[in-house]
């Protein structure tokens, strides 16, 4: 059991993979890892889009913003912003756990 919570931890998933079957991974926690790409602080809002060579992913985080360019972790829950049609938008609410 020890084991099982140790490799959620440090087990990464795609960002392809979310985004190629997001009812498989909606309302789940997972552990994504990329590249910082595009940073938004607005005043009710924080969020970056985090890019692996699978696809990208915006995350919404209370946490400090990590700078543009920099390689990190991200532990969060799988959310759906907003479905029109056959198209989705996932989104990643980063919670307590993250990891660098």
């Amino acid at each position: 059991m020890l084991l099982a919570g140790a490799c959620g931890t440090f087990y990464t998933t795609p960002i392809g993979r979310v985004l190629e079957k997001p009812r498989e991974y909606a309302d789940k926690t997972i552990v994504v890892s990329g590249v910082a790409k595009e940073i938004f602080g607005l005043v009710f809002i924080n969020y970056f889009v985090l890019e692996d060579k699978t696809g990208s992913i915006p995350v919404v985080t209370d946490k400090p913003l990590p700078q543009k360019g920099t390689e990190i972790k991200v532990r969060g829950i799988v959310k759906e912003a907003f479905s029109l049609g056959d198209q989705q938008l996932l989104v990643l609410i980063e919670h307590d756990g993250g990891v660098k």
